[in-house]
Protein backbone atom coordinates (compact mmCIF):
# COMPACT_ATOMS: atom_id res chain seq x y z
CA UNK A 1 0.00 0.00 0.00
CA UNK A 2 0.97 3.84 -1.09
CA UNK A 3 0.71 4.98 3.22
CA UNK A 4 3.51 2.52 3.99
CA UNK A 5 6.64 5.14 2.73
CA UNK A 6 4.69 7.93 4.63
CA UNK A 7 3.63 5.89 7.83
CA UNK A 8 7.44 4.12 7.78
CA UNK A 9 8.14 8.13 7.74
CA UNK A 10 5.80 9.45 10.42
CA UNK A 11 7.54 6.39 13.17
CA UNK A 12 10.99 7.25 12.00
CA UNK A 13 10.34 11.18 12.88
CA UNK A 14 9.70 9.45 16.53
CA UNK A 15 13.85 9.18 15.75
CA UNK A 16 15.87 12.23 16.61
CA UNK A 17 16.48 14.38 13.58
CA UNK A 18 13.91 12.90 11.59
CA UNK A 19 10.78 14.66 10.65
CA UNK A 20 7.78 14.35 8.06
CA UNK A 21 6.78 17.76 7.09
CA UNK A 22 3.23 17.92 5.47
CA UNK A 23 1.68 21.28 3.80
CA UNK A 24 -0.30 22.66 1.05
CA UNK A 25 0.55 25.19 -1.33
CA UNK A 26 -2.51 26.50 -3.23
CA UNK A 27 -2.76 27.37 -6.76
CA UNK A 28 -0.48 30.49 -7.32
CA UNK A 29 -0.57 30.31 -11.19
CA UNK A 30 -1.25 28.16 -14.26
CA UNK A 31 1.16 29.71 -17.31
CA UNK A 32 3.13 29.06 -19.65
CA UNK A 33 7.06 30.13 -17.80
CA UNK A 34 9.72 27.90 -17.19
CA UNK A 35 12.47 30.00 -15.68
CA UNK A 36 14.57 26.88 -15.11
CA UNK A 37 14.37 24.86 -18.27
CA UNK A 38 13.67 28.13 -20.57
CA UNK A 39 15.10 30.77 -18.51
CA UNK A 40 13.87 34.46 -19.27
CA UNK A 41 11.46 33.08 -22.01
CA UNK A 42 7.90 34.64 -22.43
CA UNK A 43 6.43 32.31 -23.40
CA UNK A 44 7.94 28.59 -22.82
CA UNK A 45 7.31 25.85 -24.98
CA UNK A 46 4.68 24.38 -22.71
CA UNK A 47 2.02 24.86 -19.31
CA UNK A 48 2.90 24.65 -16.21
CA UNK A 49 0.88 24.94 -12.60
CA UNK A 50 3.12 27.12 -10.36
CA UNK A 51 2.45 26.93 -6.22
CA UNK A 52 4.62 28.95 -4.12
CA UNK A 53 5.94 32.59 -3.31
CA UNK A 54 4.44 35.34 -5.34
CA UNK A 55 8.29 35.75 -6.51
CA UNK A 56 7.92 33.72 -9.39
CA UNK A 57 9.21 34.70 -12.95
CA UNK A 58 10.28 34.25 -16.26
CA UNK A 59 13.81 33.84 -14.78
CA UNK A 60 14.62 33.26 -11.29
CA UNK A 61 18.36 33.72 -11.66
CA UNK A 62 19.29 33.54 -7.43
CA UNK A 63 21.87 36.96 -8.37
CA UNK A 64 19.00 38.94 -9.25
CA UNK A 65 15.77 37.15 -7.59
CA UNK A 66 16.30 36.41 -3.87
CA UNK A 67 13.05 34.51 -3.56
CA UNK A 68 12.70 35.50 0.58
CA UNK A 69 13.60 38.88 0.15
CA UNK A 70 11.15 39.87 -3.21
CA UNK A 71 8.10 37.80 -2.29
CA UNK A 72 5.56 39.76 -0.38
CA UNK A 73 3.06 36.30 -0.04
CA UNK A 74 3.06 32.78 -0.07
CA UNK A 75 0.19 30.02 -1.12
CA UNK A 76 1.64 27.55 1.25
CA UNK A 77 0.43 27.47 4.74
CA UNK A 78 4.21 28.09 6.08
CA UNK A 79 4.67 31.74 5.70
CA UNK A 80 7.91 31.36 6.01
CA UNK A 81 8.08 29.43 2.45
CA UNK A 82 8.77 31.77 -0.37
CA UNK A 83 9.97 28.59 -2.50
CA UNK A 84 8.56 27.70 -5.62
CA UNK A 85 7.50 24.44 -6.94
CA UNK A 86 5.86 23.19 -10.28
CA UNK A 87 4.71 20.53 -12.85
CA UNK A 88 3.38 20.47 -16.21
CA UNK A 89 -0.61 20.50 -16.69
CA UNK A 90 -3.04 18.21 -17.58
CA UNK A 91 -5.56 17.88 -20.34
CA UNK A 92 -8.48 15.83 -21.33
CA UNK A 93 -8.42 14.89 -25.40
CA UNK A 94 -12.12 13.82 -25.86
CA UNK A 95 -13.15 11.75 -28.84
CA UNK A 96 -13.72 14.34 -31.44
CA UNK A 97 -9.98 15.67 -30.73
CA UNK A 98 -10.67 18.85 -28.91
CA UNK A 99 -8.82 19.04 -25.60
CA UNK A 100 -9.97 20.92 -22.00
CA UNK A 101 -7.62 21.66 -19.03
CA UNK A 102 -8.31 19.94 -16.06
CA UNK A 103 -8.13 21.54 -13.00
CA UNK A 104 -6.21 20.54 -9.97
CA UNK A 105 -7.99 20.49 -6.42
CA UNK A 106 -7.17 20.37 -2.70
CA UNK A 107 -5.98 17.31 -1.28
CA UNK A 108 -9.35 15.96 0.52
CA UNK A 109 -6.76 14.28 3.33
CA UNK A 110 -7.41 17.88 5.44
CA UNK A 111 -7.08 20.86 2.44
CA UNK A 112 -10.22 20.94 0.87
CA UNK A 113 -10.53 24.59 1.22
CA UNK A 114 -7.29 24.75 -1.17
CA UNK A 115 -7.90 26.28 -4.04
CA UNK A 116 -6.19 23.64 -6.09
CA UNK A 117 -2.48 23.20 -6.00
CA UNK A 118 -0.78 20.37 -4.19
CA UNK A 119 0.91 19.13 -1.22
CA UNK A 120 3.90 19.58 -0.26
CA UNK A 121 6.27 17.03 1.70
CA UNK A 122 9.85 17.46 3.48
CA UNK A 123 11.19 13.86 4.46
CA UNK A 124 13.50 12.58 6.44
CA UNK A 125 14.82 9.45 8.34
CA UNK A 126 17.64 10.76 9.99
CA UNK A 127 20.18 14.26 10.01
CA UNK A 128 20.07 16.35 6.81
CA UNK A 129 20.89 19.46 5.91
CA UNK A 130 18.42 22.03 4.30
CA UNK A 131 19.50 23.15 1.03
CA UNK A 132 21.47 26.64 0.61
CA UNK A 133 19.79 29.94 -0.69
CA UNK A 134 19.25 29.60 -4.89
CA UNK A 135 19.41 25.96 -4.99
CA UNK A 136 17.30 24.26 -7.44
CA UNK A 137 16.49 21.04 -9.53
CA UNK A 138 14.27 19.28 -11.38
CA UNK A 139 13.38 15.20 -11.76
CA UNK A 140 11.67 13.34 -14.49
CA UNK A 141 12.16 14.37 -18.19
CA UNK A 142 9.55 15.17 -20.15
CA UNK A 143 11.04 13.11 -23.71
CA UNK A 144 10.35 10.10 -22.08
CA UNK A 145 7.37 7.57 -23.27
CA UNK A 146 8.09 4.45 -22.14
CA UNK A 147 8.11 2.13 -18.09
CA UNK A 148 11.69 1.42 -19.43
CA UNK A 149 12.94 4.88 -19.87
CA UNK A 150 11.50 6.11 -16.62
CA UNK A 151 12.36 3.49 -14.46
CA UNK A 152 16.17 3.05 -15.37
CA UNK A 153 16.59 6.86 -14.78
CA UNK A 154 13.97 7.83 -11.60
CA UNK A 155 12.16 6.37 -8.53
CA UNK A 156 9.00 7.11 -6.84
CA UNK A 157 7.45 9.39 -9.45
CA UNK A 158 4.11 7.46 -10.39
CA UNK A 159 0.07 8.10 -11.19
CA UNK A 160 -2.69 6.52 -8.60
CA UNK A 161 -6.23 6.23 -9.70
CA UNK A 162 -8.34 7.41 -6.30
CA UNK A 163 -11.43 5.29 -5.93
CA UNK A 164 -11.93 7.40 -2.84
CA UNK A 165 -10.23 10.08 -1.38
CA UNK A 166 -8.12 7.56 1.11
CA UNK A 167 -6.97 5.61 -1.91
CA UNK A 168 -3.38 4.67 -1.74
CA UNK A 169 -2.48 1.31 -3.37
CA UNK A 170 -2.62 0.56 -7.52
CA UNK A 171 0.43 3.04 -7.86
CA UNK A 172 1.07 3.14 -11.94
CA UNK A 173 4.22 4.86 -14.00
CA UNK A 174 1.61 5.26 -16.80
CA UNK A 175 -1.75 7.41 -16.99
CA UNK A 176 -4.57 5.16 -15.52
CA UNK A 177 -6.76 2.93 -18.20
CA UNK A 178 -9.74 3.59 -16.99
CA UNK A 179 -12.07 6.36 -15.10
CA UNK A 180 -10.96 7.64 -11.43
CA UNK A 181 -14.11 7.81 -9.46
CA UNK A 182 -12.29 10.81 -7.42
CA UNK A 183 -9.38 12.24 -9.62
CA UNK A 184 -6.04 10.98 -10.44
CA UNK A 185 -3.20 11.97 -8.18
CA UNK A 186 0.18 12.51 -9.31
CA UNK A 187 3.37 11.62 -6.73
CA UNK A 188 7.07 13.01 -7.79
CA UNK A 189 9.66 12.53 -5.19
CA UNK A 190 13.02 14.51 -5.43
CA UNK A 191 16.49 12.75 -5.05
CA UNK A 192 17.99 12.96 -1.39
CA UNK A 193 21.54 13.67 -1.84
CA UNK A 194 23.33 16.50 -2.76
CA UNK A 195 27.34 16.47 -3.73
CA UNK A 196 27.49 19.70 -1.05
CA UNK A 197 28.84 22.38 -3.62
CA UNK A 198 26.69 23.42 -6.72
CA UNK A 199 23.05 24.67 -6.10
CA UNK A 200 22.38 24.11 -9.36
CA UNK A 201 24.00 22.23 -12.64
CA UNK A 202 23.95 22.87 -16.37
CA UNK A 203 20.69 20.12 -16.36
CA UNK A 204 19.62 20.99 -13.04
CA UNK A 205 19.71 17.08 -11.92
CA UNK A 206 23.23 16.64 -11.76
CA UNK A 207 23.90 17.91 -8.58
CA UNK A 208 21.82 15.73 -6.68
CA UNK A 209 21.31 11.90 -6.92
CA UNK A 210 19.44 9.09 -4.90
CA UNK A 211 20.86 6.60 -2.22
CA UNK A 212 22.42 3.64 -2.68
CA UNK A 213 20.55 1.76 0.07
CA UNK A 214 20.61 3.97 2.47
CA UNK A 215 23.89 5.72 2.03
CA UNK A 216 24.09 8.48 -0.46
CA UNK A 217 27.25 8.26 -2.41
CA UNK A 218 30.42 9.45 -2.08
CA UNK A 219 29.85 12.08 -5.45
CA UNK A 220 26.94 13.19 -3.53
CA UNK A 221 27.59 12.66 -0.03
CA UNK A 222 25.30 15.15 1.39
CA UNK A 223 21.77 14.12 2.70
CA UNK A 224 19.13 16.85 1.90
CA UNK A 225 15.32 16.28 2.85
CA UNK A 226 13.28 14.76 0.35
CA UNK A 227 10.87 17.01 -1.38
CA UNK A 228 7.72 15.32 -2.28
CA UNK A 229 4.45 16.29 -4.31
CA UNK A 230 1.25 15.38 -4.48
CA UNK A 231 -0.80 16.62 -7.38
CA UNK A 232 -5.00 16.24 -7.14
CA UNK A 233 -6.26 16.46 -10.47
CA UNK A 234 -9.94 16.96 -11.00
CA UNK A 235 -10.60 14.30 -13.89
CA UNK A 236 -13.89 13.87 -12.56
CA UNK A 237 -16.22 15.74 -14.81
CA UNK A 238 -14.36 13.78 -17.74
CA UNK A 239 -15.33 10.19 -16.29
CA UNK A 240 -17.78 9.53 -19.28
CA UNK A 241 -16.17 6.84 -21.34
CA UNK A 242 -18.73 7.85 -24.13
CA UNK A 243 -16.67 11.29 -24.27
CA UNK A 244 -12.96 9.11 -24.65
CA UNK A 245 -11.33 7.86 -27.72
CA UNK A 246 -13.11 5.33 -30.52
CA UNK A 247 -10.61 3.12 -29.61
CA UNK A 248 -11.19 3.07 -26.17
CA UNK A 249 -7.41 4.42 -24.83
CA UNK A 250 -7.30 6.64 -22.01
CA UNK A 251 -7.77 10.36 -22.87
CA UNK A 252 -5.39 11.98 -20.58
CA UNK A 253 -2.32 14.53 -22.11
CA UNK A 254 0.20 16.73 -20.35
CA UNK A 255 0.80 20.01 -21.72
CA UNK A 256 4.04 18.94 -23.44
CA UNK A 257 2.01 16.35 -25.68
CA UNK A 258 2.70 13.60 -23.98
CA UNK A 259 -0.13 11.34 -24.01
CA UNK A 260 1.46 8.01 -21.63
CA UNK A 261 2.15 9.51 -18.76
CA UNK A 262 5.95 8.79 -18.34
CA UNK A 263 7.19 12.44 -19.62
CA UNK A 264 5.79 12.93 -15.72
CA UNK A 265 7.96 15.44 -14.24
CA UNK A 266 8.72 18.01 -11.30
CA UNK A 267 10.84 21.72 -10.50
CA UNK A 268 11.87 22.99 -7.64
CA UNK A 269 13.67 26.68 -5.89
CA UNK A 270 13.91 26.59 -2.79
CA UNK A 271 13.06 29.79 -0.78
CA UNK A 272 12.70 29.04 2.90
CA UNK A 273 13.38 31.81 4.69
CA UNK A 274 16.38 31.90 6.99
CA UNK A 275 16.81 28.82 8.76
CA UNK A 276 13.20 27.92 8.73
CA UNK A 277 13.63 24.18 7.33
CA UNK A 278 16.53 23.40 9.02
CA UNK A 279 15.10 24.00 12.22
CA UNK A 280 11.38 22.16 10.82
CA UNK A 281 13.85 19.41 10.39
CA UNK A 282 15.72 18.93 13.28
CA UNK A 283 12.79 19.74 15.51
CA UNK A 284 11.43 16.15 14.60
CA UNK A 285 8.35 18.19 13.23
CA UNK A 286 5.37 15.39 12.27
CA UNK A 287 3.04 16.48 10.14
CA UNK A 288 -1.01 14.42 10.64
CA UNK A 289 -1.24 13.37 7.37
CA UNK A 290 -5.18 13.12 7.44
CA UNK A 291 -5.86 16.71 8.41
CA UNK A 292 -4.72 20.14 8.26
CA UNK A 293 -2.27 19.81 11.36
CA UNK A 294 1.28 20.88 10.23
CA UNK A 295 2.36 19.76 14.07
CA UNK A 296 5.39 22.04 13.69
CA UNK A 297 5.65 24.99 16.73
CA UNK A 298 9.12 26.00 14.96
CA UNK A 299 7.11 27.59 12.12
CA UNK A 300 4.83 30.30 11.40
CA UNK A 301 1.61 28.77 9.47
CA UNK A 302 -0.89 30.97 7.81
CA UNK A 303 -5.06 29.47 7.44
CA UNK A 304 -5.70 27.87 3.96
CA UNK A 305 -7.63 31.07 3.31
CA UNK A 306 -5.01 33.47 3.11
CA UNK A 307 -2.61 31.22 1.19
CA UNK A 308 -5.71 30.77 -0.79
CA UNK A 309 -5.39 34.60 -1.35
CA UNK A 310 -1.79 34.69 -2.72
CA UNK A 311 -1.80 34.69 -6.85
CA UNK A 312 -0.41 36.24 -9.46
CA UNK A 313 -1.13 37.52 -12.99
CA UNK A 314 -0.22 35.17 -15.93
CA UNK A 315 2.31 36.62 -18.25
CA UNK A 316 1.35 34.74 -21.60
CA UNK A 317 -1.90 35.58 -22.97
CA UNK A 318 -2.93 31.62 -24.00
CA UNK A 319 -6.87 30.52 -23.89
CA UNK A 320 -6.43 28.08 -21.32
CA UNK A 321 -10.60 27.78 -20.51
CA UNK A 322 -13.01 25.85 -22.47
CA UNK A 323 -12.18 23.13 -25.23
CA UNK A 324 -9.22 23.95 -27.02
CA UNK A 325 -8.21 22.86 -30.94
CA UNK A 326 -4.46 22.44 -30.15
CA UNK A 327 -2.13 22.31 -26.61
CA UNK A 328 -0.92 25.91 -25.19
CA UNK A 329 2.29 26.35 -27.59
CA UNK A 330 0.76 23.88 -30.61
CA UNK A 331 2.59 21.55 -28.65
CA UNK A 332 2.58 18.09 -30.51
CA UNK A 333 0.85 15.16 -29.05
CA UNK A 334 2.87 11.66 -29.22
Amino acid sequence: MYWRPLLAAAAAAAVANAATLRFSCSQLVVDRLDPLVNPGALPSPHLHQIVGGNAFNSTMDPAVHDLPSTATCTSCTPIEDISNYWTATLFFRARNGTLHRVNTFGNELGYTAASGGQTVYYLSSGKVTAFKPGFRMTVGDPSFRTAAQLQAKYKYMDFTCLQTSMTRGGQTLNFPVGPCPAGIMVSIRFPTCWDGKNTDSPDHQSHVAYPNGNACPASHPVTVPQVFYETYWDTRPFNNRAEWPADGSQPFVWSFGDKTGYGIHGDYVFGWKGDALQRAMDQNCNSDLFSNSINCPTLKVQPLADANKCTIARKVDDNLDGWLSELPGSMPIM
